[in-house]
């Protein structure tokens, strides 16, 4: 049976698959460092070696091999890792790390996230207060929501087990080789566990296990 447990960093994450591994570190869940990304940034982009990071504008260091589109806007403080490639008219808002070969989409916004290594949020998405582990992968359309209708303190929920992270804003922690079917809603506080998959047009809420196939509210199967 699901618990909290199953939610915790090293349960979800590669950590040395990002450049920010270290701001997990002394934490146990990774909701716990959404406060700390922008500081997190400021610190480590002023070591990053300049043959490798272009700083530019306010707090903005981006890998000289990256690719990124001249439509694209940029706002600091943010971290685009070497190979990650930032397509038409992406909008990265701050506090925002993209990974090693990640691929930021046309239209696709972000605000206060780590994207791991090989991440891909690619078509119309918005990742606002959430962490997508390695080789994550958002279908055209899909969404983060981070803030409740009621705008009440973001409660997470495993099983019988819940817990209160006294925050606000909070959209979704994926796990690494979680794959999000296209126009799909994870809704505040979601958790997703390793290689889950999410069908398309999906309205998800709470923890989903690892290795399991998200097909309605309700309706979990487990992947063999």
């Amino acid at each position: 049976m699901a618990c909290l447990h199953d939610t915790e960093i090293g349960e979800l994450y590669t950590l040395e698959e990002t450049i920010a591994g270290e701001i997990f570190q002394g934490v146990t869940y990774p909701w716990e460092v959404l406060s700390k990304i922008g500081d997190f940034i400021m610190a480590l982009g002023n070591t990053l070696p300049e043959e490798l990071y272009e700083k530019k504008g306010d707090n903005v260091w981006i890998a000289r091999n990256a690719k990124v589109y001249p439509s694209a806007c940029i706002n600091g403080p943010a971290i685009i890792d070497e190979e990650a490639e930032i397509r038409h008219c992406a909008f990265i808002r701050g506090n925002a790390i993209v990974g090693k070969g990640a691929v930021v989409g046309n239209s696709t916004e972000l605000k206060n996230v780590i994207l791991f290594n090989k991440v891909q949020v690619p078509h119309y998405n918005y990742v606002g207060d959430s962490i997508l582990g390695y080789r994550a992968h958002m279908g055209a359309g899909s969404i983060t929501s981070n803030v409740k209708s009621d705008k009440t303190l973001v409660v997470v929920r495993a099983g019988e087990e819940s817990l209160e992270t006294g925050l606000k804003k909070f959209g979704a922690m994926l796990g690494d080789n979680v794959e999000v079917g296209c126009n799909s809603v994870l809704n505040p506080g979601t958790v997703i566990g390793r290689q889950a998959n999410i069908y398309p047009t999906s309205m998800v809420r709470g923890f989903i296990p690892a290795r399991s196939i998200y097909k309605r509210q309700g309706e979990i199967a487990e992947k063999y």
